[in-house]
């Protein structure tokens, strides 16, 4: 079964936002431009403001040269059919010509949208990054899907993946039994709202301006490739 959101974003033609500068103001409007605040040290009320943090903090180690002119950000749920359709057919492009050539750097963060194993991914993607196997967790999880809500990210399963790609397994199963990590899941959905996104994937394309570019849905390979291009120009 293939969840509402997640497909109602994925099949969209490309759509793509020019979001703005990081300079500042505080919502998002009616208008295309989004401007990014400085990370507040106090907590204020009010809607919740856009910061660079909202991009960059709550989410995975940063994949690639941490120095990279051109930062990805990908809002994804590992149980949802169009991310996965993404990391099929776009991401190992987008790796061999970008980021293993040092032009961009990647970093995931959690939108859960679809069920309770969607959170479970989540939590085992997390507990693997504390013995710094973040994203060969998040490769096996994409590798090992087979649709939404049927079981595939069980508790038992997820609990083979980590066996596969060498975790150990005691200091792995703890972190899970605990939850030691969802504060920073739920901080990443939170960041996804405050941005008001419907659906996963969504993409975020931060040029070395600080211009965000944002993407929605399994785009082709040649839509981040001329984003990047223009951005890699500046």
């Amino acid at each position: 079964m293939i969840h509402g959101p997640s497909l109602a974003i994925g099949a969209a033609i490309a759509s793509i936002a020019i979001i703005g500068t990081f300079l500042g103001f505080d919502k998002i409007s009616n208008e295309t431009e989004l401007i990014v605040e400085p990370t507040p040290t106090i907590q204020q009320t009010g809607p919740p403001k856009i910061t660079t943090d909202t991009f960059l903090s709550n989410g995975s180690p940063i994949l690639g040269n941490p120095n990279a002119p051109v930062t990805l950000v990908e809002f994804g749920d590992y149980q949802c059919h169009f991310c996965n359709v993404f990391f099929h057919s776009t991401e190992e492009d987008i790796l061999k010509k970008y980021v293993e050539t040092g032009k961009v750097r990647v970093i995931f963060k959690d939108y859960n949208i679809i069920g309770a194993d969607s959170v479970n991914a989540s939590h085992g993607a997390h507990c693997a990054n504390d013995q710094e196997l973040f994203w060969e967790y998040h490769d096996i999880l994409y590798t090992n899907w087979t649709g939404e809500n049927n079981g595939w990210a069980s508790r038992d399963n997820l609990t083979e993946f980590a066996k596969e790609i060498g975790l150990d397994m005691e200091i792995w199963s703890e972190c899970m039994t605990q939850k030691l990590h969802s504060q920073i899941i739920l901080s990443s959905n939170e960041d996804a709202r405050s941005l008001e996104l419907t659906g996963t994937p969504a993409f975020f394309v931060i040029g070395p301006d600080g211009k965000t570019t944002r993407i929605f849905g399994a785009q082709p390979f040649e839509v981040f490739e001329n984003i990047f291009e223009a951005e890699l120009k500046k």
